[in-house]
């Protein structure tokens, strides 16, 4: 059996080899450049709308899907049509288009509408080589753009990115940048999370988290400003909520992944549930986004990260796993009991969590058995090649400490 090689991207092997990760920094531009943004933002928008005009009719016409390749061809020289984008943001709208195209198994995508009450948000993107940092100012096109450098970006080499609009008519930088890979958690502990909607989380711990209710707390007086129709004032109070939602997730996964060395989660369906009567407190407590936030903080903090099975996780036992839980919806406002095998007395919440947290470390020593398996065959089968040419090989003399490697994995 030969062993089996991981493929990595380019960016992959470069960022391991001067050990760095790849960073998006997200800066505000400042309101005097919005109308040059935007205007740049509507000429994305034609070149956007072409290129899914032109992605059709070869569509139609020969039956396949242009690549990003293909439509290059086409968008040279938008220049002498009058377009003032930079060429490397033509191209990088002809790749997006395709990309998104590829990843949401459509033929069409929406179109981006400049003008009218559906207007799409600005967006201009851009590759590396259209933007350089100088005096405080970044420029793009000759143009200098200024902006509140709360990073430092003098101190960073400046890749490729975009310029984005909110609904506020706000403009952003957000570009990515290497930085240096941060020290791994010294947390040694594991911990299972159970999510909810009247606590956010219950932790394996006993420990419990109270959901923040962000929108429920702003409805009233973002009702007073529909009403009024005060159009600036409902952005503004909307703004407000997703701010303060993303910062108490962002402080909540960041204590955890530097207190812990393994984290699973339940893998409630939250896109399910956001379709059912209980959408606004789903939506409003935002476990998706907590979710991706520990999974991207724990791979560059070197701390185990899995979505575990939740199924009958509030009905099976922690103690005995028998399956004397509370079951159904009737049984939803029972939030303690007792088991009846084995006597044992649980929250409901706090229960699930453990379960979690034991088929977490379940599944994490099965991978692990598994790639220690898989090296063991990788390094028996150099063995015995080396043997039966008959030259003695030693791992040591080709720098493979076997036995260690084994045994730390």
């Amino acid at each position: 059996m030969k062993p089996v090689k991981m493929r990595q991207s380019k960016s992959a092997k470069r960022q391991a080899n001067l050990g760095v990760v790849t960073k998006v920094l997200r800066l505000r531009i400042k309101d005097k450049h919005a109308a040059h943004l935007l205007a740049q933002s509507r000429e994305v928008n034609q070149v956007w709308n072409y290129s899914q005009d032109l992605a059709l009719q070869v569509l139609q016409r020969e039956h396949r899907f242009m690549s990003a390749f293909d439509m290059a061809a086409y968008t040279k020289g938008a220049a002498q049509e009058g377009l003032t984008l930079h060429s490397q943001t033509v191209q990088a709208v002809s790749e997006e288009y395709c990309t998104r195209r590829k990843q949401f198994k459509k033929c069409k995508l929406r179109w981006r509408v400049s003008r009218g009450a559906k207007r799409s948000l600005g967006w201009i993107p851009f590759k590396a080589v259209a933007l350089r940092y100088k005096n405080g100012q970044v420029h793009y096109q000759g143009q200098p753009l200024s902006l509140w450098d709360s990073f430092g970006l003098k101190d960073y080499e400046l890749r490729s990115g975009s310029f984005c609009e909110d609904a506020r008519g706000r403009w952003y930088l957000n570009v990515s940048v290497d930085v240096k890979k941060p020290p791994s958690s010294q947390g040694s502990s594991s911990i299972g999370i159970d999510l909810g909607l009247k606590d956010f989380a219950t932790m394996s711990t006993g420990e419990k988290i109270e959901a923040q209710k962000i929108y429920r707390g702003a409805e009233a007086k973002l009702a007073i400003a529909q009403r009024s129709n005060n159009k600036k004032r409902v952005k503004a109070i909307h703004a407000q909520i997703a701010n303060r939602r993303k910062d108490f997730l962002h402080k909540l996964s960041t204590e955890l992944v530097k207190n812990n060395g393994a984290i699973f989660v339940g893998n409630v369906n939250a896109s399910g549930l956001a379709k059912t009567k209980m959408a606004k407190s789903v939506l409003d407590a935002g476990w998706s986004a907590f979710r991706t936030m520990l999974k991207y903080k724990s791979d560059h903090a070197a701390v185990w990260f899995d979505e575990v099975n939740e199924s009958y996780s509030t009905q099976e036992c922690c103690a005995c796993h028998a399956r004397t839980g509370p079951k159904g919806l009737a049984d939803l406002v029972v939030r303690e009991w007792t088991c009846s095998v084995c006597d044992a007395q649980h929250d409901r919440d706090t229960n699930a969590a453990k379960n979690i947290l034991a088929r977490g470390l379940a599944l994490m020593e099965i991978a692990i058995a598994g790639e220690a398996k898989a090296v063991e065959a990788a390094m028996n089968e150099v063995v015995g090649a080396s043997a039966t040419a008959g030259v003695g090989y030693d791992p040591l003399d080709a720098g493979i400490p076997f036995q260690v490697a084994s045994s730390n994995l």
